[in-house]
C-alpha cells in the first residue's frame, strides 16, 4: 500500500483522505490546526490517523506522495523540506482527477470565478445534466469522485489549486481575467501569477476547448508566448468574434460555436447585470453551448440565475435607499468590479484587514460615483489617507450596525449604500460571511 499523507484537514483534505481510503491507501491525515468534529468522526469512522495542532515531521516525510491544503504556502519550511527529499506535493483537484472519467469544465480567473462557476453548474442542472459542482465551492471534488458517479463536474479553481495541479486536464477551460490579487504568495510578480493561472490550459489537446476574455489587456499579453493546442472560443464586448461570444446589434448576445451566430437574449435580460457580470454571463453562454445546451435553456438559466449571498446581493431599499451587500468583495479589484457596476450616488462601505492594498485603481471611479466613505475597519488610516481628498464626507464605524446607521443618516432617495470592503474581515468579524450577515442583519433591523 502506497503512504498517502494529507496536509490539512478542511472540506478538500477530509474529502482527498476518504476517497484514497477507498482505492486503498494507507493514509495519514495532518493539520497544524483544530478539525472540526464533524471531520474528526469521519476520519476515525473510515479509520484514516490523524493529527491536530502539529506536523509531526517523521510521519510525514516518509510519505510517497503527498496532498497539501491550497492555503498552505510552498515557502512554507515544512514544504520546502518534502520537497528536498523529492516527494511529490500536489493538490486534491490533481489526485481526484485521477479517479473520474467524468468531462470537466473549469473556471479560474482573478474576479468572477465563483458567480460564473454556479451560472455553469445552474444551466447544467436545468438542462438535466448529471453535474457535480466542486473546487473553491461546494463539497470536495474527492469526496464526490468517491461517492458519487457524474457525467459532468464545474470546478472553480484557485492559482493555488492549479499550483498543485500536474497532470489533470480540463476538457472546457475558462480563463476569465488575470488581475493583481494574493501576489505575496507570488513573489509580488503578476507575471507568476499570471503563469499559474494558465495552468488551467495545460495537457489540453486540439479536442478541447479554452474560452477566454479577448478585452483583458494581462490575458492576451500572456497568450502571445503560449502555443495553444485547444480549440479557442473569445469573448468580448468590444469586437466581433469568429467562434466565442460578443455583443451584437440593439445589445443582443452573440454565441457562436459552430460557425452559426445564435443570438441569445439581451443584455437587459440577463440576471447579473454589471459589465463584469455581461462577461461571466457570456463565457458561461460559451460553455453551455460546447456541451450542446439548448439554446432555451441557456437563455433561461442566464435569466433566472440567484447569485451567492454576499456576491452583489440586494438586501432592501429603505425609504428610497438602496442596500446591497458586497461582502465577499475581499480585494480592490472586486471592489472595483462593484462600483463599476453602480448607476447612482455610492455611500460606500470600505475597510477590514489590508492585504498590502493599491486603493489608487480606485481614484476615477471613486470621483465619478461615490458621495461617502464609512471605514468599517480597526484601522482606516490607510484609507482615509487614499480618499481624503476625494470625497467630502469620510466616517469611521467599528461594528456593521454603526455603519449601516452612518449611511442610513447620509442618504438621499436614489443613493445606494455598498458595502463592498477591498479587505479581508478578520479584525472585526469571523469571516466575510459574518460582515455580510451582520450588515444585511442592520439594514433589516432599520
Amino acid at each position: 500500500m502506497s503512504r498517502l499523507v494529507i496536509l490539512g484537514g478542511g472540506e478538500s483534505g477530509v474529502g482527498a483522505a476518504v476517497l484514497a481510503k477507498k482505492k486503498g491507501f494507507d493514509v495519514f491525515l495532518s493539520d497544524k490546526g483544530k478539525l472540526k468534529d464533524n471531520y474528526k468522526n469521519v476520519l476515525s469512522n473510515i479509520g484514516v490517523e490523524w493529527e491536530e495542532g502539529t506536523h509531526s515531521e517523521e510521519l510525514i516525510l516518509n510519505a510517497a506522495e503527498i496532498i497539501k491544503s491550497p492555503g498552505i504556502p510552498d515557502h512554507s519550511e515544512l514544504i520546502v523540506r518534502i520537497r528536498a527529499k523529492g516527494i511529490k506535493v500536489i493538490s486534491e483537484i490533481e489526485f481526484a482527477g485521477r479517479f473520474t472519467n467524468a468531462k470537466k469544465i473549469c473556471i479560474t480567473g482573478s474576479n468572477g470565478k465563483t458567480t460564473t462557476t454556479l451560472l455553469i453548474y445552474h444551466m447544467l442542472k436545468k438542462a438535466g445534466y448529471n453535474v457535480g459542482l466542486a473546487g473553491n465551492v461546494g463539497q470536495s471534488f474527492a469526496w464526490q469522485v468517491a461517492e458519487n458517479s457524474f457525467d459532468y463536474y464545474v470546478l472553480e479553481l484557485s492559482s493555488f489549486q492549479l499550483d498543485g495541479m500536474f497532470d489533470f486536464k480540463a476538457d472546457i477551460a475558462l480563463l476569465l481575467n488575470i488581475t493583481p490579487d494574493h501576489l505575496d504568495r507570488y513573489e509580488y510578480k503578476l507575471e507568476k501569477y499570471a503563469e499559474s493561472k494558465f495552468r488551467i490550459i495545460q495537457n489540453q489537446t486540439e479536442n478541447d476547448a479554452f474560452i477566454y476574455c479577448l478585452d483583458d489587456k494581462v490575458t492576451m499579453q500572456v497568450m502571445c508566448n503560449k502555443k495553444i493546442k485547444a480549440k479557442q472560443y473569445p469573448f468580448s464586448i468590444k469586437q466581433k468574434v469568429e467562434q466565442g461570444a460578443f455583443i451584437g446589434e440593439n445589445n443582443q448576445i452573440i454565441i457562436n460555436t459552430n460557425k452559426q451566430n445564435q443570438t441569445i437574449m439581451t443584455i437587459q435580460e440577463l440576471a447579473l447585470q454589471g459589465k463584469h457580470n455581461l462577461y461571466n454571463s457570456m463565457a458561461a453562454g460559451v460553455a453551455g453551448k460546447l456541451v450542446e445546451i439548448r439554446k432555451d435553456t441557456i437563455r433561461e438559466s442566464m435569466s433566472d440565475f440567484h447569485n451567492i449571498d454576499h456576491r452583489l446581493e440586494l438586501v432592501g431599499v429603505i425609504h428610497g435607499v438602496e442596500f446591497i451587500n458586497d461582502s465577499k468583495a475581499t480585494n480592490v479589484n472586486s471592489t472595483w468590479y462593484a462600483l463599476e457596476s453602480m448607476e447612482n450616488p455610492v455611500i460606500l462601505i470600505l475597510g477590514g484587514v489590508d492585504k498590502g492594498n493599491d486603493y489608487s485603481m480606485l481614484n476615477e471611479l471613486v470621483k465619478e460615483k461615490v458621495k461617502a466613505i464609512i471605514c468599517l475597519g480597526a484601522d482606516n488610516k490607510k484609507i482615509i489617507k487614499a480618499f481624503g481628498g476625494m470625497v467630502e464626507t469620510i466616517l469611521e464605524a467599528r461594528s456593521a450596525s454603526e455603519a449601516v446607521a452612518q449611511s442610513y443618516k447620509l442618504g438621499k432617495k436614489g443613493d445606494v449604500v455598498l458595502l463592498s470592503p477591498a479587505c479581508a474581515s478578520f479584525d472585526l468579524f469571523e469571516n466575510y460571511e459574518d460582515r455580510g450577515t451582520q450588515f444585511k442583519q442592520a439594514v433589516r433591523a432599520l
